[in-house]
């Protein structure tokens, strides 16, 4: 009996166990089905900057966005056009030769390649806001002392100075391209040529109203009225959302972006703003790595052939108005008058009211075909149109020697111009599309310093070996321009469409 009691005792202590063991099981089991779905509801959610602009989409930020950072090509525009429109001035007053009138916007054009890299190292490192105000400051105090150049030297020297600061201020692309929103990029950047051509218009008129009256020198000071005007208004516009977020700042970009949905009436996407800091910023051996190698070679030499033509275009449309050496079939007693530099030294050959009416008229050029700069984008794409553009240019650039009448020359002017700008406005737009936000800065940077060395071979050519002979001086820009169509067909990313990359 003790024997079978003892065997019961025990058979009924391992069901217990058995049992309580199964209902630990059950309880675990139960617990973890309950606590899952609560862990994955209450776990935040997340957003990027790119999600959070397009969220927010084209508002009334933008607008102001548009009209403040647009305003900075004005600028630009005015300090560069400057040249062609002071050289015939300097030239009479420190009696130069052609060679010396070149090197002035050659200078220029230095101080811009030089410091266009060191600019962009600094805005991936430190922000595109502080270069960008720091540039405009730049370039409106050394224009000014400009205007008080006591002599040739003097003034190249500072003008090569007020080229640094214009290299800081092209930093507003990268700036403005960061805020806006990726299915308006190819319908706004084109517009900003419609600054840039009233900056060229500006500074036509300041030569047309105070050069004859009050000089060169008070030309130049009327010129900074919109840096400084500039400079008050920039102060409105925040530090790019993308780079405080690759800088860590994730609470001021989250503050930034606040700001942005409030002025558009827009919100931002549910959770939180959350995106992991970059620490390699402005590295320029990424613009040579593998990934970028073949890009970057064809986009520095596009640039190259970007500002090559585009100033190539301005100078040499100068330089045959002011000596004349149009072949023109209804040219006026004072226009058939050729000035050869092989002949003698013409000092003195101002332009007319014509030649600035002329200059004034292929100015609207750079804006009356945006249209088409916004419908080749769109439909073609990024490559083929600057593909298409290079092969226009080539073709404006070689039937700008033939014989024809002012009206036809004018013509011809305000195409080529057209063209050539809108060969910069794609560029410019490809550029800050394909590099993604650690080297976009630095990558314009690059970029535009490469441009400048075709500034600064353009006024050689348009300004020296245009004396010698029209044609010779026309064909080194369209052979450039043929090249780099040729050239644009093996770059190997169209950017049509594509969000702007946080890193490589």
């Amino acid at each position: 009996m003790a024997f079978k009691r003892s065997s019961s005792m025990k058979t009924r202590l391992v069901r217990d166990i058995q049992l309580q063991e199964m209902e630990m099981e059950e309880e675990i089991n139960t617990s973890s089905n309950n606590n899952t779905p609560a862990e994955a509801q209450t776990e935040p959610k997340c957003y990027t900057v790119e999600e959070a602009v397009e969220r927010i989409g084209f508002g009334r930020f933008h607008i102001l966005l548009f009209v403040i950072m647009g305003s900075a090509n004005i600028v630009e525009a005015m300090e560069i056009m400057l040249l062609a429109v002071v050289s015939p001035e300097i030239r009479c007053e420190w009696h130069l030769e052609d060679w010396q009138v070149a090197l002035v916007s050659t200078m220029v054009f230095l101080g811009f390649m030089v410091c266009g890299v060191l600019c962009g190292y600094v805005a991936d490192k430190y922000g595109r806001w502080k270069v960008v105000f720091g540039g405009f400051i730049w370039a409106s105090y050394f224009s000014l002392l400009t205007s008080f150049s006591p002599s040739y030297g003097w003034f190249i020297f500072l003008r090569c100075m007020v080229g640094c600061g214009v290299a800081a201020t092209s930093q507003g692309f990268v700036l403005k391209t960061e805020f806006i929103p990726s299915k308006y990029r190819a319908s706004l950047l084109p517009l900003a040529s419609v600054f840039w051509m009233l900056g060229s218009m500006l500074i036509i008129i300041l030569g047309m109203t105070v050069v004859p009256t009050m000089g060169w020198r008070w030309m130049i000071r009327f010129s900074i009225i919109p840096s400084i005007i500039l400079i008050g208004l920039f102060m409105i516009i925040p530090e790019s959302a993308r780079f405080q977020v690759s800088a860590g700042n994730i609470q001021g970009a989250l503050s930034t972006l606040n700001w942005i949905a409030r002025m558009n009436g827009a919100t931002l996407p549910e959770g939180e703003l959350r995106e992991s800091e970059l620490t390699e910023r402005g590295n320029a051996i990424t613009l040579i790595s593998p990934a970028f190698r073949r890009t970057s070679l064809l986009l520095w030499y596009s640039w190259f052939v970007a500002s090559f033509s585009y100033y190539g275009s301005v100078l040499s449309s100068s330089e045959l108005l002011e000596k004349n050496l149009l072949c023109m079939t209804d040219a006026d007693a004072e226009h058939q008058i050729k000035h050869n530099q092989e002949e003698a030294l013409c000092y003195c050959i101002p332009f007319n009211m014509a030649d600035y009416q002329t200059l004034l008229i292929s100015c609207l050029g750079e804006v009356a075909l945006i249209p088409l700069n916004i419908a080749l984008l769109n439909i073609f794409g990024r490559k083929p149109s600057l593909a298409i553009l290079q092969v226009m240019s080539a073709f404006f650039f070689m039937i700008l020697n033939i014989c024809t009448t002012m009206f036809g020359f004018t013509v011809l002017l305000f195409l080529l111009r057209s063209v050539v700008s809108m060969n910069f406005n794609v560029v410019y737009i490809y550029t800050a599309e394909v590099y993604p936000t650690s080297v976009r800065s630095i990558g314009m940077g690059f970029c535009t310093s490469f441009s400048r060395v075709g500034g600064m071979i353009a006024p050689f050519i348009a300004q020296v070996l245009m004396s010698k002979s029209v044609i010779l001086a026309l064909s080194p820009f369209a052979v450039a321009c043929v090249i780099c169509a040729v050239g644009v067909v093996f770059l190997p990313i169209e950017t049509r469409g594509r969000a702007l990359l946080q890193d490589a």
